[in-house]
C-alpha cells in the first residue's frame, strides 16, 4: 500500500500510537489501514459415500484438484458461503451438515473454513472449474490435490468417517503454495 484510501495521500509503514505492529499510516489523515487474513471457506461434498472434488480452471493450482471453496464475501455467512462456493464451482447444492477443519494459512494471510455437506443431487463444472467428478475414497488424486489445507481437510473428514467420530480438526500452515 502507498497511498491512503481515505484521502490519497502517502501512508507510512509504521507502529501507530498504542498498537504493538507495524501497520500502514496516513501521513495526512492519520488513518491506521489495517490488513487482515481473508476467509475462504468451503465444504466436502459426499454422496452415496462419494466426494465431490473440482479440477480447478483457474490460478493458483489451475489443473489441480481441490474441495469447492472460495472467499466469504461481505454480509455472508460462514454457510452461506460454502453453500454458494459449491453452487459456483461445481453447480451443486448441498445441505451443510457440520464444520469440519479450520486451517490458518499464514503467509497466505488466509483462514480456510470447510464444513462436511451432503451433496443434494446433481453436479457438474462452474466456470473455475475444469472438471467436476465424485471420488471414491480409495480413488482420491491426492498427488495432484491443490492445496495443502484440502489434503488436510479432506483426509480428516475421511478419518472421521472411518472412526465414526465427528471432530472439529485445526491446524496451522506455513509456506506458500507452489505456482
Amino acid at each position: 500500500m502507498n497511498f491512503c484510501s481515505r484521502c490519497g495521500r502517502p501512508v507510512a509503514w509504521e507502529i501507530p500510537a498504542g498498537d504493538t505492529l507495524p501497520r500502514h499510516v496516513c501521513a495526512g489523515c492519520g488513518t491506521v489501514h489495517y490488513q487482515n487474513p481473508k476467509i475462504v471457506v468451503g465444504c466436502v461434498p459426499e454422496q452415496d459415500g462419494r466426494i465431490l472434488l473440482c479440477k480447478r480452471a483457474i490460478a493458483p493450482r489451475a489443473g489441480y484438484w481441490t474441495l469447492p471453496a472460495g472467499f466469504l464475501e461481505n454480509g455472508e455467512s460462514l454457510e452461506a458461503g460454502a453453500i454458494r462456493e459449491t453452487l459456483e464451482e461445481a453447480m451443486a447444492r448441498v445441505e451443510i451438515l457440520r464444520m469440519l477443519a479450520v486451517v490458518d494459512v499464514i503467509d497466505s494471510h488466509q483462514v480456510h473454513v470447510t464444513y462436511a455437506a451432503k451433496l443434494l443431487g446433481s453436479y457438474g463444472a462452474g466456470h473455475e472449474t475444469l472438471d467436476a467428478r465424485l471420488f471414491e475414497a480409495a480413488d482420491v488424486p491426492w498427488a495432484d490435490i491443490a492445496f495443502r489445507s484440502v489434503e488436510f481437510a479432506l483426509r480428516r473428514y475421511l478419518d472421521d468417517r472411518a472412526s465414526g467420530v465427528d471432530r472439529l480438526h485445526t491446524t496451522a500452515i506455513r509456506g506458500l503454495p507452489p505456482p
